[in-house]
């Protein structure tokens, strides 16, 4: 099964042209095969009707408006089609795929994602979730009672469980300093971090984006200053990739994990690890398995069989992304954001709970509603309007956490504002 043939799923992307666009695709038989492209209107980078025409590739559930992608991302219709016939495939043939059928598929995946971060191939080993890169690193160090992890007090329990269970059960201190909810500098951040270090310090843990408020965190300021001093850093990503341009050279920090499934709209169930070459011989793979003495990164993901289509999907995936491109992603990540702050910013119904400089906060943007719980929002928002979002009870926020995902258009703000003005009174 060719999937040259299958229906295509991007039209024109160029800015303005009416020529449409070819890109490849990994074919179900295992040679280079390419998508058709079909025609789409001319547009312009910044025209609504560009995005609502992405937005016609997700298929959510009748009535739905989704704005929960920092919990879970949907797949759209090309990546789904892709995936579905890897799998078809697969049950065609199982041994031949499963067990080096697809070798060269795999390993393109693993050049488009690197290509994805400007990172070199041999840097990203394809695992399965954020959760299970952080049990990766945690479980890779041989720290000694009495040494220093600084954990900021928003990590996520996946970013924080495996530093307990693999490191503070042995004697070592996990440092969990405070930090600002709604800084205004990238400063006040960083100096949080450099008060908590101390001599005993070895490694830094931190979210790129935090999930609860989607602050994001300065990882290049924070690995330069470790550095200095001789701490490695490691980074839960999985907010942050896909929403907007990430250099992972030039951030700095010494491993990154993600999962893909959220704001890069993978099939569930895969994830991105990223190792700096001078940092991948303090990691010993997870699992193991025929292979695993390996010497390059790939020994962290030997999982001998596992699910091929997914990981082939994850290629998909990257190419959805670029065919669109990182930097319109990114551009439209920060006007959703700035469309939607201008609507409630002068409003004295609502604070906004997420910073508001470009350098802090994208497209996670939390709400509170004065004088409202927030559970009664959320429940308010999803029975009365069909809007899903994520309620953050936390650190004092009593708002809704609202995700802007690239199917998420103007009109689809105007309906959210219109119903979080009626919910306020």
């Amino acid at each position: 099964m060719n999937l040259s043939n299958r229906r295509s799923f991007i039209k024109t992307i160029a800015t303005g042209t009416a020529a449409s666009i070819l890109f490849p695709h990994l074919t179900a038989q295992g040679s280079t095969g390419t998508l058709e492209a079909f025609d789409l209107k001319k547009t312009k980078d910044d025209s609504e009707t560009f995005w609502e025409n992405i937005k016609s590739q997700f298929h959510f559930a009748p009535g739905l408006r989704y704005f929960n992608n920092a919990s879970l991302g949907s797949s759209p219709k090309p990546i789904k089609e892709a995936t579905d016939a890897f799998t078809a495939t697969l049950n065609g043939f199982p041994s031949k795929y499963m067990w080096g059928g697809w070798s060269n598929e795999k390993e393109r995946v693993r050049e488009k994602v690197a290509g994805l971060f400007s990172v070199s191939e041999e840097e990203i080993a394809i695992t399965h979730n954020t959760t299970e890169g952080f049990n990766l690193i945690a479980k890779s160090f041989d720290l000694k009672a009495g040494d220093e992890i600084i954990l900021a007090n928003h990590e996520h329990a996946s970013g924080t469980i495996p530093w307990k269970a693999w490191q503070e059960t042995k004697g070592v201190k996990l440092v969990r300093p405070v930090l600002p909810v709604t800084p205004k500098t990238v400063k006040e951040i960083v100096a949080v971090y450099e008060k908590a270090i101390t001599p005993k310090t070895k490694i830094i843990s931190m979210c790129h984006i935090v999930n609860t408020n989607g602050m994001i965190l300065p990882v290049k300021e924070v690995s330069e200053m470790a550095h200095k001093k001789g701490i490695l850093v490691a980074v839960d990503g999985a907010q942050s990739a896909g929403m907007f341009s990430i250099d992972l050279h030039d951030l700095g920090c010494d491993f990154f994990t993600a999962s893909a499934h959220k704001w890069l709209f993978a099939p569930k169930g895969i994830g991105v690890f990223y190792a700096k070459q001078s940092s991948q011989h303090h990691l010993k793979p997870l699992i193991v398995a025929h292979g695993y003495e390996n010497e390059t990164i790939r020994r962290l993901e030997n999982y001998n069989t596992r699910n091929l289509p997914e990981y082939l999907g994850l290629g998909a995936a990257v190419e959805f992304h670029n065919a669109i491109g990182k930097d319109k992603i990114t551009k439209r990540s920060y006007e959703l954001k700035h469309y939607f702050r201008d609507q409630l910013k002068d409003n004295p119904k609502f604070k906004l709970k997420s910073p508001e400089d470009d350098r802090l906060s994208c497209a996670i943007q939390t709400v509170e509603l004065v004088g409202k719980n927030v559970a009664d929002v959320k429940n308010q928002l999803t029975n009365d309007y069909g809007i899903d979002t994520r309620p953050m009870s936390t650190f004092g926020l009593n708002g809704v956490r609202i995700s802007f995902g690239m199917y998420i258009t103007k009109k689809d703000i105007d309906d959210l504002v219109k119903a979080l003005k009626n919910i306020a009174g």
